[in-house]
């Protein structure tokens, strides 16, 4: 896929998510934790976009690796960012990731987070983890 169809699909995705947070009761104006991830086969690469991850403002997590069904192993982090859940922080976000990912040669799958709601109200600490992750939409 190239990266202006990346692009689009993926600012599309952003206000979706964003909309369906926003309707489900999460709260607008809260911090958010965003995890943008990455995967590759190739560590040496993986490794490189996260540096130029971190040289973006970004928190990096540590590279894991993961076996996929099929038996073949990739790798893979998060790029962490926090701010308010608004569609212009997250494409902004997005395209520079997308485009280091594609500079890097290695899978940029989407971003996730958490829902923010009235912490009184949650009698069900698993309602606490549910992340939402633009790749299930």
């Amino acid at each position: 896929m190239s990266v202006e169809r990346q692009l689009k699909e993926q600012f599309a995705e952003n206000l979706e998510i964003v909309d369906a947070l926003l309707a489900d009761g999460s709260e607008p104006d809260a911090e958010y934790t965003i995890e943008h991830h990455f995967s590759a086969t190739n560590f040496d690469r993986l490794e490189k976009a996260a540096v130029d991850a971190f040289k973006l403002g970004f928190e990096v997590n540590d590279a894991e690796e993961m076996e996929l069904d099929d038996g073949s192993v990739i790798f893979c982090f998060d790029a962490i960012a926090k701010h308010k859940l608004e569609v212009p922080l997250l494409d902004k976000a997005c395209e520079q990731l997308i485009l280091l990912a594609a500079k890097q040669k290695v899978d940029y799958d989407g971003w996730g987070t958490f829902f923010v709601g009235d912490d009184e109200d949650e009698d069900d600490d698993e309602d606490d983890d549910d992340e939402v992750d633009d790749k299930f939409h």
